[in-house]
């Protein structure tokens, strides 16, 4: 299927999508929609007519699962619920969770643990919203913690480390799409954006002051602490994105904590190893010579490597439970089936967030369209940052990928920059970066924000209405940052830093201490 331009017709499927997963709250409903009117837009546009209209949705969406690292990253979701319904029903989670309660005593430290782990698994951010949550759910839940608010912690610890650990999946692709002819390469540029990418910077600030800070939330998100720490109800009204069953699952009264740490212990290494393998770290070179450690994982396959990871982490599970009687070999495999389901629901948003990203991006090219408008527009010059971090966060908000944004934008603003401002070069990519990294951290439709509902076993849209408010707090300040940081760059880049980085830290500061004290929230 060839794209086609539609012109403003290409924003309304996401925009259809957003809205009606805000207002009505359920999530498949309004994806389905949203993918049926891109592809009554495409068929109609193209000829295909009525029947063109679910032609086009289901080869699209086929295509969509078929695609290797799409399917890897399936595989991968499945092999991840067996993996946790086999470390609970073998007592681990539970055993893991006493420990924790008696280490970790009260909510404060929970939440810094949390984040902590978030930032310490920096490589991948599906990697990161799955394993933090599995490990950490059931010492935030002892601690009543609301599972809104654990997914949030999730979510703020994944792509906003991601887009500024220079050896990620997010680096890579990053640097991939940064132009070769402008007499740095990417990776410096990358390097040298991280201090002026306002979004990540401030959203990690937050996350560790509302964990330290006592009272801290505010809008939806407090009302959700209120009821987790008055009624011990830490689960968010309705169903969660996944886990019922394995909530539900008989557990051995034997599991140790091991049983919880080995598995995932094991998990992040194969993962990281192969990693490496599929970036070909140890294949020579045609000169001998061996890939770094970034090349490497710059070009791996992530989804491929996260399959092969917990495929091993379930060999591993089966020698430790099995043998030792925790369960026995058929409950091995009942306990596998029952974590796999628990992943359907998953599974398929994350489907329909894919097909829906394949129509604004491959049907109606609703990016190009976007991105045609700013570069034709008169843009001032020290307005760039600003204005391009409000097309990023926009196109990425609508169409759910980061990535997909990088792609679009990051040429377009690294050239409009050589022409008319050389000296915002670097804080422009800076911003386009923040600026898809807001979209991504608070779309419905994100790949990321649905994996952090998964991790968490919340609500779907419940995480996305209770992260919402946070995520434009943060984004309030980077535009008002931002445009400081266009103002001052004829001083010099480090000057720009020196200027913008405090300023934005001190604006968000007080946000954050006049907002709860302002916002509440009485209903979730």
């Amino acid at each position: 299927m060839e794209s086609i331009d539609v012109g403003v017709l290409s924003v309304l499927p996401p925009v259809i999508a957003i809205a009606l997963a805000l207002i009505t709250k359920e999530v498949i409903f309004s994806l389905v929609l949203g993918i049926l009117s891109g592809a009554a837009i495409y068929s109609f546009a193209s000829g295909g007519g009525i029947i063109g209209v679910f032609t086009t949705t289901t080869d699209l969406m086929i295509s969509k699962v078929a695609d290797g690292d799409n399917a890897a990253m399936i595989i991968f979701l499945a092999l991840l619920g067996a993996l946790v319904a086999l470390i609970t029903r073998a007592g681990g989670s539970r055993a893991y969770g006493i420990w924790a309660s008696r280490k970790i005593n009260n909510s404060r430290s929970a939440s810094l643990v949390t984040a902590l782990l978030g930032l310490l698994i920096f490589i991948d951010d599906y990697f990161n919203c799955l394993t933090v949550g599995t490990v950490m759910r059931p010492v935030t839940d002892a601690q009543k913690i609301s599972r809104e608010k654990l997914a949030y912690i999730i979510d703020a610890t994944a792509a906003p480390v991601c887009i500024i650990a220079p050896i990620s999946s997010w680096a890579a692709s990053v640097i991939s799409y940064y132009p070769t002819e402008t007499g740095i390469t990417g990776m410096e540029a990358f390097i040298g954006a991280i201090p002026m990418n306002l979004y990540a910077v401030l959203t990690l600030f937050m996350v560790f002051y509302l964990g330290l800070r006592k009272n801290g939330d505010y809008g939806p998100m407090r009302a959700a602490q209120n009821r987790a720490m008055t009624t011990g109800v830490v689960e968010s009204p309705g169903e969660s994105s996944s886990g019922g069953e394995i909530n539900a699952m008989e557990t051995s009264s034997r599991g140790r904590v091991t049983d919880l740490l080995i598995p995932v212990a094991f998990l992040v290494v194969f993962s990281v190893f192969a990693m490496l393998w599929y970036g070909d770290y140890w294949t020579p070179l045609e000169d001998g010579s061996r890939k770094t450690l970034f090349d490497a994982f710059g070009d791996t396959s992530a989804g491929f490597a996260l399959a092969l990871g917990a495929f091993g982490a379930l060999f591993v599970a089966f020698f430790m439970f099995v043998p030792r009687s925790l369960i026995s070999f058929k409950e091995f495999f009942a306990a596998t089936g029952q974590g796999i389901k628990s992943m359907t629901g998953a599974i398929v948003i994350l489907t329909l967030a894919w097909t829906i990203s394949g129509v604004c991006r491959d049907l109606l090219e609703t990016g190009r369209y976007v991105a045609g408008i700013v570069e034709a527009s008169k843009l001032p010059v020290a307005l760039i940052p600003a204005i391009m971090f409000a097309v990023a966060a926009a196109l990425s908000f609508s169409t759910g990928t980061a990535w997909g944004t990088f792609g679009i934008l990051i040429p377009i603003t690294i050239n409009i920059c050589d022409i008319v401002a050389p000296h915002l070069s670097i804080i422009a990519l800076s911003s386009v970066m923040a600026g898809s990294v807001f979209g991504d951290h608070c779309s419905p439709i994100s790949d990321t924000t649905i994996l952090s509902s998964t991790g968490a076993q919340c609500n779907h849209i419940e995480h996305v209405s209770t992260q919402i408010p946070y995520a434009v707090t943060v984004a309030s300040v980077c535009v008002i940052s931002y445009i400081v940081s266009g103002i001052v760059a004829p001083l010099g880049f480090g000057m720009s830093i020196l200027i913008t980085l405090p300023l934005a830290l001190l604006l968000l500061l007080a946000a954050l201490l006049i907002l709860p004290k302002v916002w509440v929230s009485k209903k979730n």
